[in-house]
C-alpha cells in the first residue's frame, strides 16, 4: 500500500519502501513550515507532498501545459529546476484519485493533440481538418470536396470559403478577414511587472517567439514565462529565450536590450 487517506487529505503511507521520504520543507510550497506531514522526493531530488504535487500539476493543466516541469528553485539561486516528471511518476506521488486520473489523462490528450496538430472544424461539414502548412491560410476540406464534386477550401482565419489567390499567410480576400491575434498584439494596453526592476510600459500581450502562441503575464514573479503550447521559456520583456536573456540580465532586473516593441507579425512554429 503506497498511500493512506486521513480526513480527506492525501498522505503517503510511511510503510511504503518504494518511496524515498525526506524530512525537510516542501519544495513546491516556499511558505511550508509543516514538520509533521510526510514528504517524498521526486526523481529530480525535490520534496513534495501529494497535495502540493497535485495542486501544481493541476495548475499546469489549467494553463494548457501537459508537460509536468518542476518549478522548484535550485539551492541558493533563482534558477528553476525545470526537470520533467513523467505522468506515471506524478500519478503515483500525487496519489491521484480515479476522478483525478480521468481528468488528467483526458486533458493531457486534448492538449497534446492541440499542440502537435493544427486542426479546426470545417465551417460547412464540421469535420475536423488539419492544417499541415502553417504558412498557408487556405485549407482543403476533403469531405466537402468529395460531397460537392469540386475542390472546397476555406480560410483558416475567418472560416469562410476561400476567396482570392493561394497560398497566402496574412488573409484571404473576404471582407473582414483579419488576424485577431495580430490586431491584439498591435493594440493591447501596456503593463508593468511590479517584481522586476525598471520594467514599465511593456505590451500586455505577446506572441511566443518560438511558436506564435498568444500569452499574457500575470504580473507576479520574474519576467520570464513558459509558453503553454511549445513549453519554451522566454522573456516577456525582450522576447528572447530565457537562456539568451539571462546572459546579460537576471530574472528580476531589466533586460539589457530594453522592452521589445509591439510585435507586427506572429512567428510560425517550425516543429522539425
Amino acid at each position: 500500500m503506497t498511500t493512506q487517506q486521513q480526513e480527506g487529505e492525501k498522505q503517503y503511507d510511511p510503510g511504503d519502501t518504494t518511496l524515498k521520504f525526506v524530512n525537510r520543507q516542501d519544495d513546491l510550497d516556499p511558505l511550508d513550515d509543516d514538520t509533521e506531514t510526510l514528504k517524498a522526493e521526486m526523481s529530480c531530488g525535490h520534496a513534495v507532498t501529494p497535495e502540493s504535487l497535485t495542486g501544481w500539476c493541476r495548475s499546469l493543466l489549467d494553463q494548457s501545459q501537459f508537460k509536468f516541469l518542476c518549478p522548484a528553485l535550485e539551492d541558493g539561486t533563482f534558477v528553476k529546476c525545470g526537470a520533467e516528471w513523467s505522468y506515471q511518476e506524478v500519478r503515483r506521488l500525487a496519489v491521484l484519485t480515479t476522478e483525478e486520473m480521468e481528468h488528467f489523462e483526458k486533458t493531457m490528450a486534448a492538449l497534446a493533440a492541440a499542440t502537435y496538430c493544427e486542426y479546426k472544424s470545417c465551417p460547412v461539414c464540421e469535420t475536423f481538418v488539419e492544417r499541415e502548412d502553417l504558412t498557408n491560410l487556405s485549407v482543403l476540406c476533403t469531405v466537402c470536396t468529395a460531397d460537392k464534386g469540386q475542390r472546397y477550401e476555406f480560410c483558416w482565419q475567418c472560416l469562410k470559403q476561400w476567396k482570392g489567390p493561394a497560398p497566402r499567410s496574412d488573409r484571404c480576400d473576404n471582407n473582414g478577414c483579419i488576424n485577431q491575434d495580430l490586431d491584439l498584439l498591435k493594440n493591447c494596453e501596456t503593463t508593468s511587472l511590479p517584481q522586476v526592476a525598471g520594467v514599465t510600459d511593456c505590451p500586455s500581450i505577446r506572441a511566443c517567439p518560438t511558436c506564435g502562441q498568444r500569452v499574457e503575464h500575470d504580473k507576479t514573479g520574474c519576467k520570464n514565462i513558459l509558453c503553454p503550447r511549445c513549453n519554451k521559456e522566454f522573456c516577456f520583456v525582450c522576447l528572447k529565450l530565457t537562456e539568451e536573456c539571462l546572459e546579460t540580465s537576471s530574472y528580476f532586473t531589466a533586460c539589457s536590450a530594453g522592452v521589445a516593441p509591439r510585435q507586427t507579425s506572429i512567428p510560425t512554429w517550425n516543429r522539425n
